[in-house]
């Protein structure tokens, strides 16, 4: 288990890393780390990602209250509250505004098409969210339905959120989503996708399940491509018809 400390080095260090890869401009962007139960450590307000120092970063509760820092929290905590509290196996979020990725936000297409194995693998589907205007309860409702299904989410005419069992995770998701969205592009430029068909997912939820296990066989009882070692449950995601090639995320395709 990292100390706080570590933490905020992290954070500074995957803030940069979002600033030198150009996912974020200006002030954009925000990072967060779940400490303990009630206590979230987060990234303030009004501060460029590529700037930041260990010191910076402020402690909130989970009502998004100040616990300490020296800075203010950012109005945007409300949406990574509302994530920690849906995903008890969420560690570390971030959301910034990488550029292809969030052109097919502001262009309203969802990146769902299963068009590469390896996203299939590793997110399954990224969703889009209404609108809903940041910092208000609009986002964090637009957010609410996609949340349990999904680990990353595109948000129409804003940007993307990310998150895993730690902030590297919700980085290396997010560097996913991005690099999925090129790739998708170029495919509208040629004029034509050829996404997978319903036996080559059927094969890559299997792989999926076994990657989300750590690599071992699912155990039984649990929900394929589930990732997490839910038992099901009437709150889990419907399955998906594979046939519709959408939806994927963390729900089982039957």
């Amino acid at each position: 288990m990292a100390t706080e400390r570590q933490y905020r080095e992290h954070i500074v260090r995957y803030g940069r890393m979002l600033h030198e890869r150009g996912f974020v401009a200006a002030t954009d962007g925000n990072l967060s780390v779940r400490l303990s139960a009630n206590r979230i450590l987060s990234t303030p307000t009004c501060m460029s990602k590529g700037e930041m120092r260990p010191s910076d970063l402020v402690v909130v509760d989970m009502e998004g209250r100040l616990i300490s820092g020296k800075r203010k929290v950012s109005s945007e905590i409300g949406m990574h509250l509302l994530i920690y509290r849906l995903r008890s196996d969420i560690k570390g979020i971030v959301h910034a505004h990488p550029p292809t990725a969030t052109g097919f936000a502001a262009a309203g297409v969802p990146l769902n098409q299963p068009l590469v194995c390896e996203v299939v693998i590793g997110l399954g589907s990224i969703p889009l969210a209404k609108y809903g205007t940041p910092g208000t309860t609009e986002l964090t409702e637009a957010l609410e339905p996609l949340v349990p299904g999904f680990d990353a989410i595109l948000m129409s005419n804003h940007g993307v959120v990310a998150y895993g069992a730690d902030l590297e995770q919700a980085y290396m998701k997010m560097e996913t989503v991005e690099h999925f969205a090129r790739i998708a592009l170029v495919t509208h430029q040629l004029g034509h996708q050829k996404p997978l068909g319903a036996a080559e997912l059927e094969k890559l939820v299997v792989v999926r399940a076994k990657y989300m296990n750590g690599g071992q066989p699912e155990a039984q009882g649990q929900a394929s491509g589930n990732g997490h070692g839910r038992k099901k449950a009437a709150a889990e995601p419907q399955p998906v018809d594979a046939s519709r090639a959408t939806g994927l995320g963390r729900r089982t395709i039957r």
